[in-house]
């Protein structure tokens, strides 16, 4: 089980995340989606796509950018889809 927590509360939780060029991307149903909002933040891989950032609401704070996913990731990346990944930066992953 890998799960993605920031100050102790739990964002993600999977025993199926993909992992890929070092991140893991957690299935949509693994996801604290009440604490995710969509970020006006935009990014462009060449081989997976546009990806979808995400910030987190945690305790009337807002943390920014947070979590990135491919919709609908370019062919090569299509087990990803839906998928989000989070700055490890900003979360502890266990």
């Amino acid at each position: 089980m890998v799960t993605v927590t920031y100050n102790g509360t739990v964002l993600a939780q999977s025993d199926k995340p993909v992992k890929l060029e070092g991140n893991f991307y957690f299935p949509p149903e693994s996801l604290n989606k009440d604490l995710l909002v969509q970020s006006p933040t935009k990014y462009t891989c060449p081989w997976k796509g546009s990806a979808t950032y995400y910030n987190a609401n945690i305790d009337g704070a807002t943390v920014s950018d947070i979590a990135w996913g491919y919709l609908t990731p370019k062919s090569a990346a299509t087990q990803i889809a839906g998928h989000l990944a989070f700055d490890k930066s900003k979360v502890s992953v266990a």
